[in-house]
């Protein structure tokens, strides 16, 4: 009697089976936790291997805690291309989102939030977008330093846009989420474009540098040509620069969490996202991030010392002035750009909360683009003059426009007469 109830006790299934044997009844989403069994392994309180090679039991737990059934095992996630787990390759991320916590706060706050940066990002784009226009249209600004701005602008419309329209959604949205392949996109975008800026602010050191202590051989060195491949060289080396941190990063075992306590993708919460510890991936983006951001910062210092050292000696009051005006513009962006990006990215995860890089990341991605156009028009004359002609000839136009439709209402009369009024001046219209 006690064998026969021996032998029905150890044929009733266990908790662990039964969630085997249920497992095909539940519809598999990516990102949920499970926990798995080693194959050909037995676990206490489980049913003997054969039961469930290959099966495993759908429970939601976290880290080694001990499951109903009596296991301690780790947990991983489904996969959601094969729709189970793969035991032999758990070092593949399973998360198909992320979600950017960004600034907590109540609703009424997150509209305000939204419609401040909405304002700040307007205006970023249309002060960029007239330096452009003002350096396109005006013959007298076709020269190398001016040629570097241009670009500079435009790479800081680039810089706010990989960034603030995402920011602005998640304020609205309820779920803040982003996409695996979205979240790597906007960090490479970020990293590439921040990392070109550095370089473009280099150049542009260099341009002071030759056009103040090197005059005479300044219109030979530094041509219209060679600044354009200077630029081009900019852009290729910063979005080729990061290519190697950001795929060690996106390679990290993205099982366990997926809440991003920033309101971007960034390397540092990105690395603390990960299940297993990379101090070896931590050390080569801390590196990389070093490597240009020092050495980029000393031959900028280098630059303008020998620059300034040269303005020094400058007999006249108004060519000392005119240097200093030039160079103090650009001394302010850096001074701006890198006493920010230095707190974040010298050492990513040491020491700051993510509080004070939110907002310290936050000055260098809105504020800098901001300030850029506001520091090189009002102290730079030549600037000055070219955006007053701009917004004349725009405003003169758009009151020739205005004093044509109201001189020539859309009749079928007026049109004809309008038309061959211009066919006989030969105007265009």
């Amino acid at each position: 009697m006690d064998a026969m109830a021996t032998r029905m006790e150890s044929s009733r299934p266990t908790p662990c089976a039964l969630s085997c044997q249920a497992l095909g009844k539940f519809l598999v989403q990516p990102g949920v936790k499970t926990h798995h069994l080693p194959l050909g392994g037995q676990a206490s309180g489980c049913s003997p291997p054969a039961a469930l090679s290959g099966t495993h039991c759908r429970h939601s737990c976290t880290g080694t805690a001990a499951l109903p059934c009596g296991c301690r095992r780790r947990t991983t996630s489904i996969c959601p291309k094969e729709g189970k787990l793969n035991p032999m390759n758990s070092n593949t991320h399973h998360v198909s989102e992320f979600i950017l916590l960004g600034f907590p706060c109540t609703w009424e706050v997150q509209i305000l939030l939204f419609s401040l940066f909405s304002v700040i990002y307007v205006l970023t784009l249309t002060g960029n977008l007239c330096i452009i226009c003002a350096v396109w249209w005006d013959h007298h600004l076709h020269t190398p330093m001016y040629v570097l701005l241009a670009n500079f602008s435009f790479l800081e419309m680039w810089y706010i846009t990989s960034t603030v329209p995402n920011m602005l959604a998640n304020f609205l949205s309820e779920t803040k989420t982003i996409s695996f392949s979205g979240c790597f996109l906007q960090f490479y975008l970020f990293f590439s474009t921040g990392g070109t800026e550095t370089l473009f602010l280099s150049a542009m050191a260099f341009d002071r540098y030759l056009a103040i202590c090197r005059p005479l051989h300044y219109p030979t060195v530094m041509t219209v040509q060679r600044c354009i491949r200077m630029g081009a060289c900019c852009w290729l080396c910063g979005f080729l620069y990061f290519l190697l941190p950001i795929h060690l990063i996106s390679q990290l075992p993205f099982h366990c969490l997926n809440k991003i306590d920033h309101f971007l993708c960034d390397s540092g919460p990105l690395i603390k996202l990960s299940c297993v510890p990379a101090p070896a991936t931590e050390i080569i983006c801390a590196t990389f991030n070093s490597v240009l951001i020092f050495s980029t910062l000393l031959f900028i210092i280098n630059s303008y010392t020998l620059v300034i050292r040269a303005v020094l000696r400058v007999p006249s009051a108004e060519g000392r002035h005119k240097a200093f005006s030039t160079c103090g513009s650009h001394l302010a962006v850096v001074s701006l750009f890198y006493g920010s990006i230095m707190i974040v990215y010298v050492s990513p995860t040491a020491g700051n909360s993510a509080e004070i890089q939110k907002y310290v990341t936050l000055s260098y991605i809105v504020l800098t683009p901001l300030f850029n156009p506001l520091i090189y028009s009002l102290r730079n004359k030549e600037m000055k003059e070219a955006l007053r002609k701009l917004f004349k000839t725009v405003r003169f136009s758009q009151k020739k426009e205005l004093k044509q439709l109201v001189c020539y209402p859309f009749t079928p009369f007026t049109v004809r007469k309008f038309l061959s009024k211009g066919k006989k001046t030969g105007e265009p219209h």
